[in-house]
């Protein structure tokens, strides 16, 4: 063997292939072994994805990712961008339309389309309600995936959910009161609503 050649063996590619042993099994499987580990078993829910469950253990969705409601007589979540599919985790995002986008507030555009929906609703329920209509019912966040709607967005459909199962404004408000989650820590964020949680409760108190 040309000692040349020995030299970059020695020098150069032997401590490359041990270094690269050396941290594929640090980086690759020692290092994502603890942490799963560690969160299986101080955070075993959030871990598994935070799945929701029937009575009999089948697997509903999850507290993390929304889900289409259309039917009146539930609570209707923040809309999605995700296409085609609403929703859709693999392709989450926003629509990337500017605020003055023709498509997004025009006369034709997505939110006057949300707004005729909701208002049609509401008609078609008995209920004429004159409260303005919450920003995050007609607009899409930048994930398309919101699980959660404001305290706002969930009080402005109780009359039209009450009338359409023919309960009490009253019981409703209660149950959406329930499912309200405050501020993290107190401070962070907004108080909100997971949609698919209250939904399942009103199931539960009134079958659709």
């Amino acid at each position: 063997m040309n000692p040349k050649n020995r030299v970059e063996w020695g020098q150069v590619i032997r401590p490359a292939i041990v270094s690269l042993i050396f941290f594929t099994l640090v980086t690759g499987l020692l290092y994502p072994s603890l942490i799963t580990g560690i969160a299986q078993i101080v955070f075993p829910h959030q871990a598994n994805g935070s799945l929701i469950h029937s009575d009999d253990g089948t697997v509903i969705g999850s507290e993390l990712i929304g889900q289409q409601f259309s039917d009146p007589a539930y609570f209707w979540g923040r809309p999605s961008a995700t296409s085609p599919v609403p929703y859709n985790a693999g392709a989450s995002s926003g629509s990337n339309l500017g605020p003055l986008n023709p498509a997004l507030v025009g006369e034709d555009g997505m939110i006057q389309m949300r707004i005729d929906l909701l208002q049609a609703a509401n008609a078609a329920a008995g209920v004429m309600s004159e409260s303005p209509i919450p920003v995050d019912l007609v607009t899409a966040s930048g994930s398309g995936l919101d699980p959660h709607i404001s305290v706002a967005a969930a009080e402005y459909q109780i009359p039209r959910i009450a009338a359409l199962r023919g309960l009490d404004d009253s019981i409703v408000r209660e149950l959406v009161a329930q499912h309200t989650n405050g501020r993290q820590l107190g401070i962070l964020g907004e108080a909100r609503v997971n949609v698919l949680q209250l939904n399942l409760a009103l199931d539960a108190l009134n079958p659709s």
